[in-house]
């Protein structure tokens, strides 16, 4: 008989093994109070282990043996619910402050840089296809490779889709029948104009080309100063000259990083050198 684990709470002790592996595996630092989030997100993996506790399943994915399922557990960990068209605000200024004043020809260079599950990159995409009179080009990245590979699908249930707006709905989405009742979606043309792959912000990026425009939304708050400021460099490096950054409106740049300006909440300039 399966025990249920799903109230078990690891100790602080436990907690603290799991907080630093994962701060230096991904350079994100989990809180204290997001001690009921790993439980729920590892729970599971303790039984499929057949595992009795949070430290002995600890030490074997520190183990050789253990090697898989520490990439399995750290992808559980860092998977984020997300929407279409999250934080409208953005998709506002990049249709009317940035595309009606890009030069004729030039190519629109965009990278989602914590893509998630697709919701992001897609609705840039819808966006750009409707407006941007441009060649563009979309890059999506995230740590986690299962979301990665979700996103790749694009299929999603209706309760995500609310925002998108009806005539990009129509255009770019195809509503699921029989066992996809319920769920849209990306139509292929679409989701063969975005580029996905894995990608570790607490690393050293590999050459990807210059960007017109970065989303880093919801992520930097899962860091710590100075790892979102090494972050912050390296993203400065890949923006060319008065390149935009958009973060979440949670998140702020004041006194993490110099090289980006305030352009409106929760929109930076990269700045001269």
């Amino acid at each position: 008989m399966t025990t249920d684990m799903s109230n078990v709470i690891p100790s602080d002790r436990e907690f603290e093994l799991f907080q630093q592996l994962i701060e230096k595996k991904l350079g994100i630092f989990l809180p204290l109070q997001k001690k009921a989030l790993l439980s729920n997100r590892l729970w599971k993996r303790l039984i499929a282990c057949d595992i009795k506790g949070f430290e002995e399943y600890y030490r074997y994915i520190q183990s050789p043996q253990g090697t898989g399922e520490l990439s399995l557990a750290l992808e559980l960990i860092t998977t984020n619910e997300t929407y279409f068209f999250r934080e409208q605000k953005h998709f506002d200024y990049l249709r009317d402050e940035m595309l009606p004043k890009l030069k004729p020809g030039s190519n629109f260079r965009v990278w989602s840089a914590a893509a998630s599950t697709g919701e992001e990159p897609y609705s840039i995409a819808m966006l750009l296809s409707e407006r941007c009179t441009n060649p563009w080009e979309l890059l999506c990245s995230d740590v986690n490779r299962k979301v990665i590979e979700q996103a790749k699908v694009g299929i999603y249930p209706e309760m995500r889709i609310k925002n998108i707006p009806p005539e990009y709905l129509r255009r770019f989405c195809r509503k699921g029948i029989g066992p996809r009742e319920g769920h849209i979606r990306v139509n292929a043309e679409l989701r063969q104009s975005v580029q996905f792959f894995t990608l570790n912000l607490h690393e050293e990026f590999p050459d990807l080309g210059q960007f017109d425009l970065v989303f880093l939304r919801n992520v930097l708050i899962y860091f710590e100063n100075d790892n979102k400021t090494k972050i912050l460099e390296r993203i400065a490096a890949t923006l060319k000259p008065n390149g935009i950054l958009f973060v979440g409106h949670s998140e702020s740049l004041h006194g993490i990083s110099s090289r980006f300006v305030p352009v409106k909440p929760a929109i930076y300039r990269l700045g001269a050198q």
